[in-house]
Formats: C-alpha cells, sequence, structure tokens
C-alpha cells in the first residue's frame, strides 16, 4: 500500500483540469453533530422513505421465497415425472428470469428510494427542513433528482463510477488497521477489507448528498470534488464509518436474534407441507426480515451519520490541488470523471456546460 502522507510528486504529472477556486461550495449546515441520536431523530423525520424500503424489501423477500420453491419444486417435478434434463433447463431458466427482475425491476426501485431518501436528508442536514412545506416528502424527494439528473439511469451510473473510484483510493491505504478500535485486530486484512467495502458502500451516497447540497448544475464536477475532499478527509470520515460498520453488523445480529420468537410463530401459520421444514423456515424468515429492517432502517442510520461527518468537516474547507493531482494519479476513473465522463453517458448537456433553468 502507498502512504498517502507523501508529497504530490510521487503521484505523476499534475491533473490538466484547473483547481479553481480553493473552496468550491458554499450551503448551509442547519446539523453538524454526527452522534447516534442525530441520526436517529432524522431517520424519524424521514421514516416514510425507511417504511417504503422496508415494504419493497419485504415484498421482494416474499416473492423470491415463492419463487425458489417453484423452481425448486418445479425442478424436482420435472425431474422425476419426465427427465432430468427437463429439471435442469427449468431451474436454470427460473433462476435467469429471477436475477434479471431483480437487476431491472427491484433493484432499480430500491435505488430510486435511496437517492430521494438522500436527497430528502441532506435538505433536512443543510436547511433543517424539506422545501417550502407546499409538497410531500416524497414528491420533494423525486423532484430533486430529477431536476438534476435527467435520467435516473445515469445517476446510477455515476454512483457506480464514485463508488469504483473510492474503492481504488482504498486500496492505497495504509493507516485503517490503526483505526481500529478492537485490541488484537489490528493485523487482520479481512476485518479492514470489510470494513472498507462496507464503508465504500455509503461513501457514494455521501458524495452524491455533496453534489445535492452544493447544487451548481454540474453533478460530474461536484462528485469529482466531493471525492477529493473526502481524500484530504479520509481518516475522520473513516473513523465514523469503522463505527458504523461494527454497530450496525452487532445491531443486525440482535435483531435476527430478536426476530427468531416471532419468526416461529410466522412458521406455524404456514401451509403444512412448509411447516415440515420447521427450524429452517424460522431462521430464513427471521433472517429475511432482519435483512429488510438492516437496510431499510439500521443501514441508513449510519449513512446520516456519515453524511453529518462529511459535510461537518469540509464546511468551508479549502480544496488541496495535490489531492486532485493523487487520485488522478491513482485512478483512470477519476481523470475521466467531469465532461468527458458525462458524454461518454449520453450527457451532452452537461458536456456542453448545460446549467439547469432557475
Amino acid at each position: 500500500m502507498v502512504d498517502t502522507s507523501d508529497s504530490a510528486s510521487a503521484w505523476g504529472a499534475p491533473n490538466p483540469v484547473s483547481p479553481g477556486p480553493p473552496v468550491r461550495h458554499s450551503y448551509p449546515l442547519a446539523v453538524r453533530d454526527p452522534s447516534l441520536s442525530v441520526a436517529i431523530g432524522l431517520m424519524m423525520r424521514s421514516l416514510p422513505y425507511a417504511i417504503a424500503r422496508f415494504g419493497v424489501l419485504m415484498a421482494a423477500s416474499l416473492a423470491t421465497l415463492i419463487w425458489l420453491m417453484v423452481m425448486i419444486g418445479g425442478a424436482a417435478w420435472l425431474g422425476n415425472h419426465i427427465a432430468s434434463v427437463f429439471g435442469l433447463v427449468w431451474f436454470i431458466m427460473c433462476l435467469a428470469a429471477g436475477g434479471f427482475i431483480w437487476v431491472t425491476a427491484i433493484r432499480y426501485v430500491l435505488h430510486l428510494i435511496e437517492c430521494g431518501h438522500v436527497a430528502v436528508l441532506t435538505e433536512l442536514i443543510t436547511k433543517g427542513s424539506i422545501g417550502n412545506g407546499s409538497e410531500s416528502m416524497f414528491a420533494y424527494g423525486k423532484r430533486v433528482v430529477t431536476e438534476r439528473f435527467a435520467e435516473a439511469n445515469v445517476l446510477f451510473g455515476l454512483n457506480a463510477l464514485v463508488r469504483g473510484i473510492v474503492q481504488s483510493f482504498h486500496q492505497t491505504l495504509d493507516w485503517i488497521s490503526d483505526l481500529l478500535p478492537i485490541p488484537g485486530l489490528t493485523s487482520v486484512a479481512t476485518v479492514i477489507n470489510i470494513i472498507l467495502k462496507a464503508a465504500t458502500r455509503y461513501l457514494d451516497k455521501v458524495i452524491f448528498s455533496y453534489s445535492l447540497a452544493r447544487n451548481d448544475g454540474d453533478p460530474w464536477q461536484s462528485s469529482r470534488d466531493g471525492l477529493i475532499y473526502y481524500a484530504q478527509n479520509a481518516k475522520p470520515v473513516l473513523k465514523t464509518a469503522i463505527w458504523s460498520v461494527i454497530l450496525e453488523r452487532g445491531l443486525t445480529v440482535v435483531l435476527w436474534l430478536l426476530l427468531l420468537m416471532p419468526a416461529g410463530l410466522i412458521t406455524l401459520a404456514l401451509p403444512h407441507s412448509m411447516r415440515e421444514f420447521g427450524g429452517l423456515m424460522t431462521i430464513l424468515v427471521a433472517l429475511m426480515i432482519a435483512a429488510s429492517l438492516r437496510a431499510a432502517i439500521v443501514k441508513p442510520l449510519f449513512l446520516i451519520m456519515m453524511m453529518v461527518r462529511f459535510h461537518s468537516v469540509i464546511e468551508g474547507q479549502a480544496i488541496d490541488p495535490e489531492w486532485d493531482e493523487r487520485l488522478s494519479a491513482i485512478s483512470s476513473k477519476f481523470r475521466d470523471l467531469g465532461r468527458d465522463a458525462a458524454a461518454a453517458m449520453g450527457q451532452s448537456r452537461w458536456a456542453k456546460g448545460w446549467r439547469p433553468a432557475g
């Protein structure tokens, strides 16, 4: 790994993009405390988004459970009554269809809900209230996201691009083990990798929040600057991320254990043929509900903590041109992030300097 405290000369030639003004954003902050209690308060204020996400996840989980029974049962019946090859074909077809539906529909819907939630949370963190009170929370989230991005799939692509750049940056860090608060784990690479991967899944939304708060009409450039701000403040942000990951995993285990009893009651209500699996069904139902609660409530809580931490750390902070050079040397994706990336993804309006009205 590379020691990121070295001088910029070790990272190659300077990036051709002009560094521009030293402080590249100006927006208010109504919330600066990244504590869990504050995050819970913000979560409660945006609870409809958590409920919507939980509903979609539970519906998808139930549909997946039914789909698995159809897939496995159908394959077994065809294999026993016709020919084993027909059972195998049925299994493969169902598996492919299920994967296609998940990638193209369910995952997409969850992505839109999450982006709307981030938009609402960003407004609460920066201004303390949502819009002017004349529209619902969902209407506000939808309006903000669609105004900033012509198409939702462009936003999906930009978030994936940011995540890839963050992953490349994390591979250069050699001081993560010093931040681990648990004795005896400082040399366990697996723990470090888990933390960095989990943090990466949060940070693409944190950068998206920065782009929304900045609202300068160019999400590609603001995402680029957000990545620089993250790189030059990686230690304080990752300290929050480490505690977030540890608490998230702990709460998920607690949730699963608490849900085992009600899951057992749900299992008793299932048809007799399914109750034969008894304990396995109880565990699966508990896991299904716990996973949905984790994604809808637990993870957003810690996302809020990281968002607040990021916004408060960079408040009034000048951007460091050396980090522009370092990230350019680390990742070709970062070098391309901007007008070239916008043009490559069909966003010619941004590539030509387009700005939204108003």
